[in-house]
């Protein structure tokens, strides 16, 4: 298909399509002639994922390229690549003072003690975890944090799933895409659910005055 075909089909403006190879975002199509380029049902599912990892999970062009650039090696095992993907995703900074956080990596350090959970020093989520604490205590909300280990053990039936959908892949490929889509786009999924399930709740729990 030429550009404008693969623009319709897609839903990408033909601009943005050249921007996104400019970019590496997306590889080129095969030159057929030369002022025609043709491009296949590949590029199609690829500008939906492109998009997807944009206009729904937020990410930057930078950070998406990154995690593109760990589905398109080829050379990872599924594991490798999942621990990739997370990495890639990185993790926000809360601008808070030294003893909150000293405070706060005490309350993490025991949460994964208490969980024996495995995780990476230099894990981004092991670091966003504790900024978040800490800006909790900050704020006067050590009830949340004292809430962690009910909230582990829901994030910890929710991780079985998503591995589970990761591990039922046929090829490595389709592995690290649905980690890449599945970590992402989950997030906001489950961001989603969270607030259906608040306002359903909150129904049955909290009195109308």
């Amino acid at each position: 298909m030429r550009i404008a075909e693969l623009s319709r089909a897609s839903g990408v403006p033909a601009a943005t399509i050249k921007y996104y190879v400019r970019e590496g975002l997306l590889q080129s199509g095969i030159r057929t002639h030369h002022n025609q380029v043709e491009y296949s049902e590949d590029h199609v599912h690829r500008l939906r994922l492109i998009r997807a990892l944009l206009d729904i999970g937020g990410l930057s062009v930078d950070a998406a390229s990154e995690l593109l650039g760990v589905l398109d090696t080829g050379k990872l095992t599924a594991r490798e690549s999942l621990g990739e993907v997370l990495y890639a995703l990185g993790g926000r900074r809360s601008p808070v003072g030294e003893h909150e956080l000293e405070r706060a990596t005490a309350d993490v350090e025991a949460l994964l003690t208490r969980r024996g959970w495995q995780i990476d020093p230099e894990s981004s989520a092991r670091q966003t975890l504790i900024d978040v604490c800490a800006a909790l205590r900050l704020l006067g909300h050590a009830d949340i944090v004292a809430a962690m280990d009910d909230y582990a053990t829901a994030s910890e039936s929710i991780a079985a799933i998503d591995i589970g959908l990761v591990r039922d892949k046929p090829t490595v490929e389709r592995m690290t895409e649905t980690a890449v889509v599945g970590t992402l786009l989950g997030d906001t999924l489950l961001s989603a659910l969270r607030r259906l399930a608040q306002e359903h709740v909150s129904q049955q729990l909290l009195p109308e005055d």
